[in-house]
């Protein structure tokens, strides 16, 4: 797994995740005692859901500590606001004069209804580097689309 980058929110965000799912885990693990107490685990859904239950809890805990021990923290007091990179807020305009602005973030805290874009997406790719004024011709799904850079601000 390639490094990941975190605002200090993203962070905070996913070590709150990681405590909710660790409170969780007896839980899971006291119904699979009591499940196990009604016999015969072939038959036995709530056995088999409850051992579900527990493995994915398991391994998001595991890609929490992973990516928590991987990521390296976006300082966002230096980001370099002279171009797009990630943790910065752009504010673009397409063709047809409407205006767009969005944070780019790793793809563990992307939230497109809070306009934070993966800086993995085809339109974070397409302006990443640009200065403001400058305009860059973004390769989407739908096709080609000419946006220009407004503004860039720290988040």
């Amino acid at each position: 797994m390639a490094n990941i980058f975190l605002t200090r929110q993203g962070r905070e965000n996913l070590i709150k995740e990681l405590e909710e799912l660790q409170k969780r885990k007896p839980a899971i693990q006291d119904e699979i005692a009591r499940a196990r107490e009604h016999g015969d685990f072939k038959e036995n859904a709530e056995y088999h859901a409850a051992k579900e239950t527990l493995t994915n809890l398991m391994r998001r805990i595991s890609d929490i500590n992973t990516k928590l021990s991987m990521a390296k923290l976006i300082d966002e007091q230096n980001i370099d606001t002279s171009k797009v990179l990630i943790g910065a807020t752009v504010t673009i305009e397409d063709e047809d004069g409407e205006e767009w602005t969005y944070t780019l973030v790793d793809s563990e805290e992307s939230d497109p209804q809070a306009n934070k874009i993966s800086v993995q997406s085809p339109l974070a790719q397409g302006l990443l580097e640009y200065k403001v004024g400058e305009i860059s011709d973004v390769e989407l799904p739908a096709g080609t689309k000419r946006f220009k850079i407004k503004k860039i601000v720290r988040s």
